[in-house]
């Protein structure tokens, strides 16, 4: 039975960065990357829909370690490019099993480490692990949301969810109606924009979108100072953070002015003449759901040169040659995209147990968003909606890395988060707050995900300005954590 000190869930972004900090911060430290496809790369993997891109720029995105030379809002080739160029260059090929699923996770209290049930090619096996780092991302790889319309089942054409894009889906000379208008919406569009013989978007109500260049005038001066790439990476780095942190900023204090700005870019980009207020003015405010970036006004392009037709409507019910809306309008279509969102879910879907009781998420806690009450020894990496998501991973790996240094230091064995006297009568609230940010994806599986409270350490702040202060100072010794001795 192998046994590690840390073992790591998923060889996606998040474990390329657990890995290069153990190696960088643990280097005596024993461990493991399991992977449950034949290749690294998570997300970039799993989706092969037309155009996939980052919603995120690189420079963000990209590990801060490694710099990003490339546009800000890349493909997922040259996204995968880079992580197979990370491992390689941290060296930890050889410890990623491939094609290994991680069935269960049972924390022994008495040897003091995780027992952890994986398939893999050969069958079943135990591994054990002293700590247990899972970095699989936050929605089901295996199947994308799609609502349940009438009529689904009389449609003649095709009804395909982008997360699990067909082999060979041709689009060419096809009508083709997509369901959504967020990120991956705003991917597909303009992939198949001139392809298709009609191409609709289709929207309930519409989306923000941030449409910038890929290269503006700052980039070009920048580039042709001839810096060191790492200090290239690093200025692109902090310039995006702290355009970020600026918008968001705008988006609380002033969310009528930036309502109006981010409207008034669809207006300048898609003509006086274009019913902007039907279909790219929505309901809410900026950033209580995702902004879609478009890189050169691409979708705008594509809607503006006639390629793609928007609609905003309800959909009444499928038929076999399309779709009936709620107002009455046919869209007919021999093939329909249901870009329509994720399935949240937590752990990668690995069944928790402590001592052989199952553990149910959703009625643990967070403890800084990381950790979790009543569970020894693990660590999950939750990233950010409004910053790129590996802003939040690299903190995370410092704070875990911390921890371990201090489990060591100290000459304990585990540490388990657990509720004070005075947090019992706390306020509950959910993993994330409605109030702050709403995305559908994250409103239909908050009952499925744990819960937080109104203070620290039991809260998940989603604010990379608060946690690169907060994460690095934070207290272990503040009576949330039970440390418990080898014995």
């Amino acid at each position: 039975m192998d046994h590690f000190d840390v073992l790591i869930i998923g060889a996606g972004i998040s474990g390329i960065d657990a890995a290069h900090h153990l190696n960088t911060l643990r280097p005596n430290d024993s461990y493991a990357l399991i992977e449950s496809k034949s290749a690294i790369g998570g997300t970039w993997r799993t989706h092969t829909y037309p155009g996939i891109r980052s919603d995120s720029d690189l420079f963000t995105f990209g590990f801060a370690w490694k710099p990003w030379m490339g546009v800000p809002v890349a493909t997922a080739p040259e996204i995968l490019k880079y992580l197979e160029e990370a491992v390689d260059e941290i060296g930890i090929r050889d410890k990623i099993r491939f094609n290994t699923k991680v069935i269960s996770a049972d924390w022994d209290s008495a040897a003091q480490h995780w027992r952890v049930e994986v398939e893999d090619d050969s069958g079943a096996h135990t591994l054990t692990a002293g700590f247990l780092w899972t970095c699989s991302g936050y929605y089901d790889h295996a199947k994308g949301y799609m609502p349940r319309w009438a009529g689904m089942e009389d449609f003649a054409g095709e009804l395909v969810h982008p997360q699990t894009w067909p082999d060979g889906l041709d689009t060419e000379g096809k009508r083709v109606v997509l369901i959504g208008s967020g990120a991956t919406a705003a991917t597909i569009l303009p992939a198949l924009a001139g392809k298709a013989a009609s191409l609709t978007m289709l929207q309930r109500s519409p989306t923000y979108y941030m449409a910038r260049p890929q290269v503006d005038e700052f980039t070009k001066t920048l580039s042709a100072l001839g810096l060191p790439d790492e200090w290239y990476h690093e200025i692109m780095r902090r310039r995006f953070l702290y355009e970020s942190e600026d918008f968001v900023r705008r988006t609380r204090v002033e969310p009528e002015v930036v309502k109006e700005e981010m409207i008034g870019v669809a207006r300048d980009h898609l003509g006086p003449d274009y019913d902007v207020e039907t279909h790219f003015t929505p309901r809410y405010m900026p950033w209580k759901q995702r902004v879609a970036r478009i890189p050169d006004g691409d979708l705008f392009a594509a809607i503006r040169q006639g390629q793609v037709e928007v609609v905003t409507d309800e959909i009444e019910r499928f038929t076999a040659n399309g779709l009936v809306l709620k107002s009455g309008q046919v869209l007919e279509a021999d093939i329909v995209i249901s870009a329509t969102g994720l399935n949240l879910k937590m752990f990668g879907d690995v069944v928790l147990k402590v001592d052989g009781q199952g553990v149910d998420p959703a009625q643990t806690f967070t403890h800084r968003g990381i950790m979790f009450s009543g569970l020894p020894n693990l660590a999950n990496v939750f990233g950010y909606f409004r910053t790129a998501w590996t802003m939040r991973v690299g903190l995370v790996s410092e704070y875990v890395c911390r921890m371990l240094d201090h489990l060591e230091t100290e000459g304990y064995a585990s540490v388990t988060p657990k509720l004070r006297d005075e947090d019992a009568d706390m306020a509950v609230r959910p993993w994330i707050d409605p109030e702050d940010f709403n995305a559908g994806y994250v409103m239909r599986s908050l009952d499925m995900m744990p819960r937080q409270g109104d203070k620290q350490p039991w809260v998940m702040t989603q604010d990379f300005y608060k946690d690169r202060v907060d994460l690095p100072a934070a207290d272990f010794d503040d009576g949330t954590l039970e440390f418990a001795g080898r014995g």
